[in-house]
């Protein structure tokens, strides 16, 4: 049985965890490994989570098969009322194609409502075949979106919104 629970900073061993099993699988075949290494340690060491929880107000939430960690995710506001972005959202690969993903992205969809939103956005890397999954979930390309996120690497995103 699938379900959610909040995600609080006493879980970032678990969000490093599943990071570890999901991030690489998902990007080796379009970034360095110089890069993923980089960008995992920007995004998801102790400091850069315990940040984004406790200071940037991104609420994580970790998806349980039974008691079993499976997947994550995490969104936050926007500059714009109404709108809310989707930070991150991750599935270990044995669960995809099973429903699954869609499952943790209704949870974010509902969260979200419920704090007034009426449009969720996220940023896909160009080459992420999970570009097709949003797409399926109603989300359109809005924009290209180029990032330098320094040590002279860029993300190359496509941001992505769905109508809630």
């Amino acid at each position: 049985m699938y379900h959610i629970k909040a995600a609080t900073v006493n879980d970032i061993p678990v969000i490093q965890e599943l990071t570890e099993k999901i991030w690489r699988p998902t990007y080796q075949s379009i970034l360095t490994p110089e890069q993923i290494e980089y960008m995992l340690d920007m995004m998801y060491s102790t400091a850069s989570l315990n940040k984004q929880i406790t200071e940037l107000g991104h609420q994580f939430f970790i998806l349980l098969d039974d008691n079993a960690p499976i997947g994550f995710a995490a969104y936050g506001t926007t500059d714009t009322a109404g709108i809310f972005k989707l930070h991150k959202i991750y599935l270990d690969g044995s669960y995809q194609g099973k429903g699954v993903g869609k499952f943790l992205l209704q949870q974010v969809a509902d969260q979200v409502k419920d704090r007034g939103a009426h449009t969720l956005e996220l940023d896909v890397n160009r080459f992420n075949k999970a570009k097709y999954f949003y797409e399926k979930q109603g989300f359109s390309v809005l924009k290209e979106k180029k990032t330098d996120i320094g040590n002279g690497y860029i993300m190359d995103d496509y941001v992505m919104r769905k109508p809630l």
